[in-house]
């Protein structure tokens, strides 16, 4: 997926490209992730969609949930999903930080290798 250190650097056209993609995979996991939330606590707790909407993303963003939970079931799904949420956060960190990281280190081999000339 990322060129060797040994190929030439993406333009910057084409890395706007590979960030814009990075960007809709991870917007793509947290849709589908808010949405799982959502629906946990409508189903389990019984809160209307829109607090689920606001515990969800509140867990998906790192904050904490909103609304006490009532239920053991729903006290099982908060948990689940606030550990899940959790690693969410961080792929979606890594996912996009990804390329950024990338493209300095490949600058930076580059730099070392015409040095070594």
């Amino acid at each position: 997926m990322y060129e060797h250190r040994t190929k030439p650097m993406l333009t910057q056209g084409q890395f706007i490209r590979r960030m814009l993609g990075h960007l809709a995979f991870s917007a793509g996991l947290v849709a589908v992730s808010l949405f799982v939330g959502m629906w946990g606590y409508h189903h389990y707790e019984g809160l209307s969609w829109l607090d689920g909407f606001v515990n969800a993303s509140m867990l998906l963003g790192g904050m904490g949930p909103v609304n006490e939970i009532h239920t053991d079931a729903g006290k099982l799904f908060a948990g689940c999903y606030a550990l899940y949420a959790g690693l969410v956060f961080l792929i979606v960190a890594g996912v996009l930080l990804a390329p950024v990281i990338h493209r300095i280190a490949h600058k930076i081999h580059l730099v070392e290798e015409e040095g070594d000339d």
